[in-house]
């Protein structure tokens, strides 16, 4: 053994024991006669201590060290005069009796401290330097927690955890495939699954009637901070359920994740509400209820007034900021610069000003009477000393702009604390949404979304009404987790792809296996994935998944330490039967 006790592990109760440690050096102190080392492994650090009647030998090899050199050091526990109480080994060091050096390091090009001294483009370079450090290390830790805590619920629960082919075939609708050629079909293309999910469905038609994996999926898509072009799934299928069913299960086992990980404990039902209301007073699909702000439509309020701005405008919408009437100029000209950003879309920003006093000011004071200013903060719910933002224009942009507003003001105003969780479910999703350019409607969730019962006969009539069977898991302003009722109707299926425009051949083509199956008795089903990625970075409340991934792709979509991706050998490509054409500037 190189070692008896981790880095981490020493504490009172060691005291006198001869011990034998083994990690990194942090860093190295001398003090003339004596010298400090602090030791790291991922389990923490102990200080070593070489005293003055030290050897020559320990001596000369703890002077040989430098930071990030991996040693071999056996000691005498004793208590430490003076206690780091930062620390967990804080009450002990160990007096050092002999010194290996395992392996030395050149000097590394960054800190390898809590706190770096190195940028983004540097630390994922040297990614397995950066996972060195103290905040990734927590941060992979409560990801392994999470996995574990997830795996022994669902494994209560009867669910059997089935891993499913990397190598598929590729569909349509949702973002691009990653394709990966076939050497022994030339000219054919396995793709990369977005999601497991015709699998899992064909592992309900096979009988496995509660199905989980913690599964890595993949989209060619642009990146963000939550967004990553591989990204892992908690994926999960039931039959013989219905919505309501699906969410008593996954909601168990939210609620028993904040409580394991978190020690959060949360009694009350989750509230669950209603697409069309996230989206009119939120502007918003995932909205974050941990503070109000609701949106008011002052619409008709405010048509017919001579105000072209409002006149003209397809929707007005206003937001209440308590205890705001303070602002200054100067922020007010932040936030109407804020919202006339490309990203928010807004063209300007309207304010009304309740003073202490009861009087009323506001940007549009020409144009409207205090009387009407009154009657519009009392719709809002307005009082004394609150300011009234205003956004009008085309009803979707504005209601966008509103929402970008709301959580700026909630950000300002400190309503947005990470130690706190607001979740809730979004039901009753739209089934399809409608696309002008392209003049056809697409499926907002994928073709095997069930629609309400109630619903159905509007396929033949008005399919933009129908509402799915669709819900989504949201914390925070953040979507975790989504998921529906399957079709498993051969023939409400078939009026699936018709409204998607999908011939009797295309949804062969793609589908067919899945069809064909459904022949063989396939049952109801429904259920949910979880993007354990962006769960993981809420519960440690950071804003992007990238800490939460070993080993992430940087915005552009690449990895700067494998530096990929790359080309291939013109070999390679011959063999493959593909030909590269440069793409022009």
């Amino acid at each position: 053994m190189y070692r008896s006790h981790t880095c981490g592990e020493l504490r009172i109760a060691n005291v006198e024991q001869t011990v034998t440690l083994a990690g990194w050096v942090q860093r190295v102190r001398n003090f003339g006669a004596m010298s400090f080392i602090d030791l790291r492994d991922r389990y923490g650090i102990t200080q070593l201590v070489i005293e003055e009647q030290a050897s020559e030998e320990v001596k000369s090899a703890a002077a040989s060290l430098g930071r990030e050199y991996v040693i071999q050091a056996t000691g005498r526990v004793v208590e430490r005069s003076s206690k780091n109480p930062k620390l967990p080994t804080g009450d002990v060091e160990v007096v050092v009796e002999s010194i290996k050096v395992l392996n030395a390091s050149v000097v590394p090009p960054f800190t390898i401290e809590d706190n770096t001294d190195g940028g983004d483009d540097l630390r994922m370079r040297y990614r397995y330097l950066d996972l060195r450090r103290n905040p990734l290390k927590e941060a992979l830790q409560l990801r392994h927690r999470m996995s574990m805590a997830a795996r022994n619920f669902l494994d209560g629960e009867g669910f059997m955890e089935i891993e499913t082919p990397y190598l598929v075939s590729s569909t349509p609708e949702g973002a691009r495939d990653f394709v990966v050629p076939s050497r022994m079909e030339n000219g054919k293309f396995y793709a990369l699954p977005q999601s497991p999910q015709t699998l899992k469905q064909l592992l309900m038609v096979a009988g496995y009637d509660r199905y989980f994996q913690i599964v890595r999926c993949f989209r060619d898509e642009d990146l963000r901070a939550d967004r990553q072009p591989e990204f892992t799934q908690i994926d999960c299928e039931m039959s013989f359920v219905d919505q309501e069913d699906v969410l008593d299960v996954f909601e168990r086992m939210a609620k028993s994740m904040f409580r394991e990980l978190l020690g959060v404990e949360m009694t009350e039902q989750f509230p669950r509400m209603p697409y069309s209301e996230a989206m009119e007073y939120y502007g918003s699909d995932k909205p974050d209820i941990r503070f109000g702000m609701r949106f008011n439509n002052l619409t008709e309020e405010t048509r017919g007034s001579g105000f072209v701005v409002f006149d003209e405008a397809e929707y007005v919408g206003a937001i209440v900021a308590e205890g705001c009437a303070t602002y200054t100029r100067k922020q007010i000209d932040e936030l109407t610069n804020f919202v006339k950003r490309p990203q928010v879309g807004a063209k300007g920003l309207v304010w009304i000003r309740m003073e202490a006093d009861g009087s009323i000011k506001s940007s549009i004071d020409k144009f409207f009477g205090a009387e009407t200013l009154a009657a519009w903060a009392e719709k809002c719910g307005a009082k004394a000393g609150d300011m009234i933002f205003v956004i009008a224009g085309e009803r979707k942009r504005s209601l966008t702009a509103l929402c970008e507003l709301r959580l700026e003001l909630g950000n300002r105003l400190g309503l947005r604390d990470k130690s706190k969780f607001a979740p809730l479910w979004v039901v009753d999703f739209p089934l399809l949404e409608w696309d002008e350019e392209t003049q056809r409607y697409y499926a907002m969730h994928h073709p095997f979304t069930s629609p309400k019962a109630e619903d159905i006969p509007y396929f033949d009539t008005d399919p933009g009404k129908i509402r799915a069977n669709a819900y989504d898991f949201v914390v925070n302003g953040v979507e975790v987790g989504g998921g529906s009722i399957r079709i498993h109707d051969h023939e409400l299926q078939q009026k699936m792809f018709a409204a998607l425009n999908f011939s009797a051949e295309e949804a062969e083509k793609q589908f067919g296996f899945l069809m064909n199956a459904f022949k063989f008795g396939a049952p109801p089903h429904g259920g949910i994935a979880f993007g354990f990625d962006r769960f993981c970075s809420l519960m440690g409340g950071a804003d992007s998944i990238r800490d939460y991934i070993a080993f992430p792709k940087n915005n552009a979509g690449r990895d700067p330490m494998l530096e990929s991706p790359t080309r291939i050998s013109d070999a390679q490509l011959e063999e493959l039967g593909i030909r590269i054409v440069e793409k022009p500037e």
